[in-house]
């Protein structure tokens, strides 16, 4: 050994290969400066990057104001919502006030068409007054239709937006836990759904709005007793039955996602359950969330001009309008626009956020895009 390491030690360096063969090694003198160019700016631009990186909700919504029904359906309830805060602050009438002149109650301002006045009303503007034209005329009551016609259209977007949103809260965490746990615990959770599936909404609302009246007693002039029985045992009945659908349809999408690597992968780092679902699951659900939600909302406010209409809605004088629509019904052959303001609002508002739910749908689910 000692030989070895003589020998070795006495190897001079200039001896050694100035390249070792098969190995990754450059030999620079090879190459000299002529050699070599500066990049032309149209090289240079050849290597520039063809699209800029963005992100799922940028391209997102890049689609969505492709679509031009979603843009139509955009500015639709973008108008109906800027009428609705604006209106109130315009129109000197309120919802409940019954017209007068000089602190006279006008009697013969009962039924009148759009953009007319009573007898009292004109003389007194032919004395110099002025009165704010009644744009959708009055009801049988002598108050302003148009107002009546906006704080319903409130009340219904308020509605619809709560209920989905209450909807969505409970739909979202049941249908989580349900997809994620999996084996006995989504079975039994899933025959509860099941269950709650086959109760009759109708009934309960029905049931609850008489209880409620016997239960609770609310203090004259809240919010609470403007909105009366009916319209918080709707809400009570949106919570405990309607969010299923949602529960169902998160349910699926979790069933499938959680079986990813990068689930598996937080797993085996310790992450805790309700991370998990929180940071992987709902983030990768987001675009069946918003598209959902964007329908249930729409589904919400038919439900509540529906019930208002039967007489399950609002308390009065608080209007909305599926009660609009239904003092309405019996002057149809004599006064029809009065039917026809609260229906054409109705339809204009679902038609406007299921075209939006259908863009939202098109641009955000993978599975549709181009």
């Amino acid at each position: 050994m000692s030989e070895e390491k003589k020998k070795l030690d006495n190897v001079q360096v200039g001896s050694m290969p100035s390249k070792v063969p098969f190995s990754a090694q450059i030999d620079l003198s090879k190459f000299s400066a002529s050699m070599f160019e500066k990049a032309s700016d149209e090289e240079k631009r050849q290597q520039d990057v063809m699209s800029e990186s963005t992100t799922f909700f940028k391209d997102g919504m890049r689609k969505l104001f492709k679509n031009p029904l979603a843009v139509a359906s955009i500015v639709v309830i973008s108008l109906v919502l800027l009428v609705i805060i604006f209106a109130p602050m315009i129109v000197p009438y309120s919802y409940e006030e019954i017209l007068s002149v000089n602190g006279v109650r006008d009697k013969g301002a009962k039924n009148l068409a759009p953009f007319t006045y009573s007898k009292l009303e004109q003389q007194y503007i032919d004395a110099g007054g002025y009165r704010f034209p009644h744009i959708f005329g009055t009801d049988e009551q002598c108050r302003d239709y148009f107002i009546r016609v906006v704080y319903g259209t409130r009340v219904s977007l308020l509605v619809g937006f709560f209920a989905s949103i209450i909807v969505l809260i409970i739909g979202m965490i049941y249908g989580s836990v349900s997809g994620y746990m999996g084996g006995r615990v989504d079975l039994i959770m899933m025959r509860i759904v099941d269950v709650i599936y086959s109760l009759p909404d109708m009934l309960i609302v029905i049931l609850l709005s008489v209880v409620l009246q016997t239960v609770m007693k609310f203090r004259s002039g809240s919010f609470l007793s403007s909105l009366g029985t009916n319209m918080i045992s709707l809400f009570i009945v949106f919570g405990l039955l309607y969010w299923v659908g949602m529960a169902r349809l998160i349910r699926g999408q979790i069933l499938s996602i959680k079986e990813n690597e990068y689930i598996l992968a937080s797993k085996s780092i310790g992450t805790p359950t309700s991370i998990i679902i929180k940071k992987h699951i709902i983030p990768n659900c987001l675009s069946v969330i918003i598209i959902s939600t964007a329908l249930q909302i729409p589904s919400a406010i038919f439900t509540e001009s529906y019930l208002s209409f039967v007489g399950l809605g609002v308390q009065a004088p608080m209007p909305s309008l599926g009660s609009l629509a239904n003092s309405a019904r019996g002057g149809l052959q004599s006064y029809p626009y009065k039917l026809l303001f609260p229906a054409l609002m109705i339809c204009l508002i679902v038609l406007s956020l299921n075209l939006l739910g259908d863009g939202l749908r098109d641009a955000f689910d993978p599975k549709l895009r181009k």
